[in-house]
Order: structure tokens, then sequence, then C-alpha cells
């Protein structure tokens, strides 16, 4: 079933398309591009179709540039409506403007309806008299069972009345029936009358069943139509005919008949579902919109407390009134009542959000106030050279800046212009004094490189000798951040091997004296080697806990700037404590082994 497009319209539209939204089972589908047309186009074919005698086709294509026009309008007014909002403000007072193209459609419409209704009267009093008309057809046929003429005249007589039958127009509806009857009554009472030939009668049956099994086939073949509601007004006609065919042969007429009544269920029954699926699918955008409406109502009760929250919930009511108008109608009896009850939210809402924003005018002239210091306070900063001091506070104003709410909407382009001129000023004078850091930066690592092979090819004899080297080290100055790391442990391990150098010549003299001390005591009796001991043992503890107090303060440096020569001279404790404690165990173990 194709999916009937359809508008919602306001109040004041409402009597105009009062006709649309009663239609059921002949609800206007546009069979034209008509809703792609903007409204001149519409109003100049409107202009053409009123000029035209007025039929089932004509009303069919009016209704369908009702619908369309109507589309077009109510999306250009409710365009019209958000533009002025955006533009004076969500307190502004809006009164639509007249719509020409409105006014002149609805005179074109009426001029259209004025006709319609004419023609209808008009037919009306056709029918009447068209069925005075068969009545007398029926009186004269009365008349030929007592006429003496010759049989060939009679039966000349008979097909005229019959001919003059059928090209009388319709009848009344409630006449039908009975009319049609008696003329078929009379019929067979002619032929029963004048005793007419069989073989004259046979052919008159032969060309009658002819006729009939052929409006059989036409009805099997709509019975499979895809145009359901264009199949069932043209069984309508099918079945006209039908009646003005005059009788068949008694052996055929009950098939017959039961051939083309079985098609006409069919064609019947689908015309039927059709509408039952059309009254489902209006349930169903019943039960969409009363959601669409409980959504709007909750928006409107919780009234969001922020700006923020303010356009969140706008958008989603914009959302849910183009949802709104993609949805068909409900059924007649709710359509009126649900179109009211969401009007009537959405009303609702936008009062809500009007009475926060009227309250807010003082609160947004307060973050203003805010704003413009804040702007003074960046202007101010963009002119100072302390760079990390500068920037940190510069950072500081933006987050302000970030809580610093809301502003009307006329001054906060402005307003946020001035700010990020202050920030992109003084972030773009950063950039230029840094480039030319980032040269000398380049010459220090070439120079620390520089150093590092000369540390590595170094033979040192004393501890000052490498803390010359440490001296120079830290006189070069920063190099790139992306290579600060890697050099530092190039350093680090430069430096620990110096310092081994040095220890392993001292150690190894240190150790040969311990021994031939400790040979000796041995050798005396001294009791002083158990004394020796402890002091060594009390030594190795003394070690791990200035060694662990050392690791600990490493820790503390590492997050704070400038100190890469201090955490250099810790480490260098840290090996040497290390080493002391090592050669202190190897002294203890010398004892014992003496022992």
């Amino acid at each position: 079933m194709a999916t009937k497009t359809t508008i919602e319209v306001p109040v004041e539209e409402q009597n105009v398309m009062t006709e649309i939204e009663q239609t059921n089972s002949e609800e206007v589908v546009a069979t034209n591009d008509a809703t792609q047309t903007d409204k001149e186009a519409i109003l100049a074919q409107l202009a053409e179709r009123v000029s035209e005698e007025p039929s089932v086709e004509l009303r069919t294509e009016v209704e369908a540039l009702k619908v369309a026009f109507y589309k077009i309008h109510r999306a250009d007014m409710e365009a019209r409506r958000k533009t002025f909002f955006e533009e004076n403000g969500a307190d502004a007072e809006y009164k639509p403007q007249t719509d020409e193209a409105e006014i002149r459609f609805k005179e074109l419409y009426n001029i259209y309806r004025t006709k319609r209704d004419e023609a209808t009267a008009l037919s009306d009093k056709e029918k009447e008299e068209n069925y005075a008309a068969k009545l007398a057809v029926i009186e004269e046929l009365k008349q030929l069972v007592d006429s003496e003429e010759a049989l060939n005249t009679t039966f000349a007589k008979f097909h005229d009345l019959q001919a003059r039958w059928r090209n009388i127009g319709q009848v009344p509806q409630a006449r039908v029936s009975d009319l049609y009857e008696t003329y078929n009554l009379h019929i067979e009472n002619f032929y029963d009358y004048v005793k007419i030939n069989k073989e004259l009668r046979d052919l008159d049956w032969k060309r009658n069943l002819e006729a009939k099994t052929a409006l059989c086939e036409q009805a099997e073949a709509l019975s499979e139509a895809t145009a359901i509601v264009e199949a069932f007004h043209k069984l309508q006609k099918l079945h006209e005919e039908w009646r003005e065919i005059g009788p068949v042969a008694i052996e055929h007429k009950e098939g017959l008949w039961e051939r083309f009544k079985a098609a006409s269920t069919i064609i019947n029954r689908r015309h039927q579902e059709h509408f039952e699926n059309i009254k489902a699918e209006q349930i169903k955008n019943f039960e969409r919109k009363s959601a669409l409406c409980e959504e709007l109502e909750k928006l409107a009760a919780e009234a969001p407390t922020s700006h923020k929250a303010w356009n969140k919930a706008s958008e989603r009511v914009q959302a849910i009134q183009a949802e709104w108008r993609t949805i068909g109608f409900a059924p007649k009896k709710d359509n009126n009542k649900v179109y009211d009850r969401f009007r009537a939210a959405c009303d609702k809402f936008f009062e809500v959000k009007h009475t926060f924003y009227s309250e807010a005018k003082d609160d947004m002239a307060k973050n203003l106030e805010i704003k413009n210091a804040l702007c003074e306070r960046a202007e101010a900063i963009a002119e100072r050279e302390d760079w990390a001091k500068a920037t940190e506070e510069l950072l500081a104003l933006q987050a302000e800046w970030k809580k610093s709410g809301t502003v009307a909407r006329k001054y906060a382009d402005a307003v946020w212009k001035r700010f990020r001129a202050a920030c992109d000023k003084f972030f773009e004078r950063k950039s230029q004094h840094f480039s030319s850091v980032d040269n000398e930066y380049s010459a220090n690592l070439a120079a620390k490189k520089s150093l590092l092979e000369e540390m590595a090819q170094a033979v040192v004899k004393s501890f000052d000798d490498i803390k010359e080297f440490q001296r120079r080290w830290s006189e070069i100055g920063f190099v790139p951040i992306r290579n600060k790391e890697e050099l530092q442990k190039q350093y680090k391990a430069a430096l620990d091997k110096l310092f081994a150098t040095i220890r392993n010549a001292d150690r190894a003299q240190q150790i040969n004296k311990f021994k031939n001390k400790v040979s000796s005591m041995r050798e005396a009796g001294d009791k002083r080697l158990r004394t020796e001991r402890e002091k060594l043992y009390n030594r190795v503890k003394q070690l791990e806990q200035e060694i662990q107090t050392l690791e600990n303060n490493i820790g503390f440096f590492a997050k704070s700037k400038g100190v890469e020569s201090m955490i250099a001279a810790v480490e260098e404790k840290i090996a040497r404590a290390k080493q002391d404690m090592a050669d202190a165990i190897e002294r203890v173990k010398l004892i014992d082994s003496q022992e």
C-alpha cells in the first residue's frame, strides 16, 4: 500500500482543509509533481483546472493541488517564524504575514467548489429526468405486446427502445434495482408474447452472452490490478454495462453471473482491505503522534535550567515537529484532537522557554561584563614576554571564559572575536620567539654530543676530572625536548663509566690494605676483628637506608624543572653508596674467612 502524503495545518487553515480531513474511502494521493513545485506553479495549474467542467478526475487533481499547496505553505510559514525568532530573539512577539498566494488559492478553490456543487445539483436533476425517461421506455415496451404491426416492424421498435434505454444516462442509485428488474421483466414478456422465432432470439442471446463473457474477463483482469481504488470504480461501470445487456440463454445465466460475481467479490474484498489497511495505518499514526505529544509535554514540564540544556531541548522539539510532518492522518475522530494537543504542547514549551530567557537577561548582561573583563586581561597578557607564566595565566583565562556563561546573541560573536584575537596574538608572538630558541637548542645538542664523545675517550685519574666534565655539561644549556631523555641516558652512562674507572682502581688498593690489616690482627690474636666486623655490618645497614632515601629524592626531583645537575649529583651519590656498601660486605666476608 502506498503511503499517503499528509499535511498538518494550523487552526487558521482548518476551514479550507475540512474536505481533505473528512475524506475516508476516497482519500486523495497526488498523481502529479505538484508537491515539487512552488506556490505560483500550483496556482497557475489550479486556475487552469478551475475552468474545466467538474469530474471525478478533476476532483482528484484539485484535491492533490490543495495538499501540495498547503504543504509548501506550512513549510514557508514555519521557516518565516523560525527566521524571525533567530533574528529578533526568542522573546520577540511574532505576527504571521498575510500570504497573498493563500488568499488567491482560496478564491480559486471556492470557485471550483461552487462549480462542483452546481454540477452535483445538476447531476441529481438529470438522474431524476433519466429515471422518468426510462419509465417512459418501459411503458412503450408494455405497449409493444398489444401492437398489431408486422413482427419485423415491432422487433425494430423493440431494438430502438433498447438503444434509447442504453443511451439514457444514470438514474438515482436507490431506484436502480427496481427499475432494472421491471425493465428485464418486460423484455422477457416481450420475447414470450410476440413468440419471436428461436433463431432471432438465440442470435440476440448469443450476442448478450459474448458481451457478458467479455465483462467477466474484464472483471477478472481488474481483480489482479495494482490500482485498487481505480479497479473498484471501473467495476462499478462494468456492473452498469452488465445491467444494460439483455438476457442470455437460461443454461448460461446462473454460471455467467456466478463468474462475474466471483471476480466482483475479489475486487470488493481488496477494496475493503485497502481501506482497512488505511484505517490501521491511521491508528498507528495516532499512536505515533500521541507519543510525540507526551514527549513534548514532558520537555515542557521539565523546564531546563541552562542555556545549553534549552538548546538541546529546542533541537529535540524541532526534530519532533519535523517528524510530526512526516506522519500521515490519524483517524477522523482523533485527528483534530491530537493536533490540538500537539500545538498546545508546543505552545507550552515555547512559553516556558520565553519565561526562562526573559529572566536570564540580567544574567547575560552580567556575563557580558565578565567576558569584557576577561578580554581586557587577555589583551594585557598578549603583550608580555614571560612566556611560561603568561601562558599559564592565559590558559586559566580561557578556562574562566568557558565558565562565564552565555551572553545575548547580538554581543556573543563580537566579544568572542575580541577574546580570541588577544589569545591568537599572544601565541603568535610566543611561536615567533621560540622559533629562534629552537636554533639555539640545536647548537646545544651538537655541543653535548661532542662532549659525550670526549668523555668516552677520556682517561680520568681523579674525581675532579669527572666534576669538570659535569660542569661543562651543565653550562651548555637546553636541547630540543625530543632529544632530552635519550641524551641524558647517554650522559649518565658515560659518567657511570668514568666513576667506575676511578672507584675500581681505588677499591683494589684499599682491599689489599685491609687484607694485610686483617691478617696482622689474626696472627697477633687481636680481638679487634670482632669489633671491626660490627662496625662494617652497621655501615652496610646505614648505606642501605641512605641509598633508599636518595632514590626517593630523585622521584621528587623528576617532577621539577631545571634540576638536571642535581639529579646527576644524587645519582653519583647513590652509585658511590652502593659501591661503599659492596666494599663493606666484601670486608665482612674477609673477616669471616679469617675466623
